[in-house]
């Protein structure tokens, strides 16, 4: 039987609003209704007595819940990656980094975004030859993949390793899981979701899709595209699979990467409300629909069990992820362009969330709080 909160919430329907952030929670609600289900508590018949005095059975000592043992703070790494699957050995590029911060009480969290194209250390790796160097972020998800002598298998969970090195040598942060999110299956999964409701706030043309849906023609020459062009308008809208993949990859608009951060992290906390929404512990066949959806789009990329996670943070609901936007601005000299850096007080979050002050450190600069 399926725990429930006091809310009446079966409680996996809580773990899943705090991996939403990392969009393990569909993966939550497959393990969780499975581990309840096949692996729950078993009641078997007592042997037959014999006298009217039967031998007491000693009693069972208790088995503690899933995730009891699961203490703050906690850290989970998700990584959105370009996958061109029709290109034979296309390696992974980290399109996307997000991080999910559960402090000690595990009852809130705080979802951030490092700029794709930040100018990192990016440490040694023997697995893949790599000899480190100083370079933009994206690259180290590419730089962990390849497998020596094997140059047409880019092994994208290699990747993230190299890439959650970087991370952490950046923010002083240590993971506790993660996962590596492709594109392929991110429409279906949010179509079998029936779609998302989302506060679009900012005017948003495509660089990549028509109005129905179909991709632009290339320009001439290779200078981008042409032909009519899916634009987002600002208000409340309802979007599908493709235009929810859509809107949350354009950077080429106004606020370039940083507005592109704030959209997909947006969109996360949506998705959120919208599974919290659906009574899936009740539609088997509805979790299967979703997981199945996301088995094209997810890997988890280790960690303590997802089962154990998800009650561990069993209190979290999606309004208690706060969406930060960690400002920053380009690195270069003249019109050489090396990338983007963080501001002070962006970069500045980072030790203050580590020592447990991401309230007050935001109370003081309200402005990194993402709204909508």
């Amino acid at each position: 039987m399926t725990q429930e909160t006091g809310t009446g919430r079966p409680r996996w329907v809580w773990g899943l609003a705090a991996l939403v952030g990392v969009v393990l929670v569909a993966v939550v609600a497959l393990v969780v209704t499975r581990q309840v289900r096949d692996d729950g508590p078993r009641r078997t018949a007592g042997p037959v007595a014999t006298t009217a005095s039967p031998t007491p059975s000693p009693t069972p000592s208790p088995t503690p819940p899933p995730g009891a043992a699961i203490t703050g703070p906690l850290n989970l790494l998700l990584v959105g990656v370009d996958t061109r699957v029709s290109v034979p050995g296309w390696e992974p590029h980290g399109d996307a980094v997000l991080i999910l911060h559960v402090p000690a009480g595990l009852d809130r969290a705080y979802l951030f975004s490092l700029p794709r194209d930040l100018v990192v250390d990016i440490p040694a790796f023997p697995k893949s030859g790599y000899r480190g160097g100083r370079t933009k972020l994206t690259h180290a998800m590419s730089y962990g993949s390849r497998v020596p002598g094997k140059p047409k298998n880019p092994s994208a969970a290699q990747g993230y390793e190299l890439l959650r090195s970087t991370v952490a040598g950046y923010t002083g942060l240590r993971f506790d899981a993660g996962a590596v999110i492709t594109f392929n299956g991110f429409d279906r999964l949010v179509d079998t979701l029936g779609g998302v409701d989302l506060y679009v706030d900012q005017r948003v043309p495509s660089l990549h899709r028509r109005p129905d849906g179909r991709y632009r023609d290339p320009a001439p020459g290779g200078g981008g595209y042409t032909g009519p062009q899916m634009v987002y308008e600002k208000g409340e809208r309802h979007l599908n699979g493709w235009q929810a993949l859509d809107y949350s990859r354009q950077r080429y608009i106004t606020g370039g990467d940083y507005a592109r951060q704030r959209h997909q992290q947006q969109l996360l906390r949506a998705l959120a409300a919208k599974i919290l929404g659906e009574n899936l512990a009740r539609e088997p066949e509805r979790v299967d629909q979703v997981v199945a959806a996301l088995g094209d789009t997810l890997v988890y990329a280790g960690g303590p069990r997802i089962v154990d996670l998800a009650y561990a943070l069993g209190g979290l609901s999606a309004d208690r992820i706060t969406l930060v936007g960690l400002p920053g601005d380009g690195v270069g000299k003249g019109s050489s362009y090396r990338g983007e850096q963080l501001t002070k007080v962006g970069k500045d979050f980072l030790p203050a969330l580590k020592a447990g002050r991401a309230e007050s450190y935001l109370d003081a600069h309200p402005e990194l709080r993402v709204k909508n």
